[in-house]
């Protein structure tokens, strides 16, 4: 999965962030210490972490991944990381 959505609300800085959702690789979700949870009123479950975004962001750059945009959505940081095909393929 070469793409990874992460969030947080800006009020949370400290965490929880969400690092994805049902159908994201639950191996990398597991190294980012985020289990799936559903919220009430949701169709869909998201990944949850506890640690705070920068730690999340460190984890994946340390796994390849390099972050390609930032934005804020109301009261919400959104962050999008991508991996290269080189990464993916096992080469660096």
């Amino acid at each position: 999965m070469p793409y990874v959505l992460i969030s947080t609300q800006i009020r949370l800085e400290c965490g929880p962030t969400i690092c994805g959702d049902e159908k994201s690789d639950p191996e990398l979700m597991e190294y980012l210490g985020a289990t799936l949870v559903q919220q009430v009123g949701n169709n869909f479950g998201e990944y949850r972490s506890n640690h705070a975004p920068r730690i999340i962001l460190e984890l994946l750059d340390k796994r390849g991944y390099t972050l390609v945009g930032q934005c804020g959505i109301g009261q919400t940081v959104v962050w999008t990381l991508h991996k290269p095909a080189s990464y993916q393929n096992g080469q660096h």
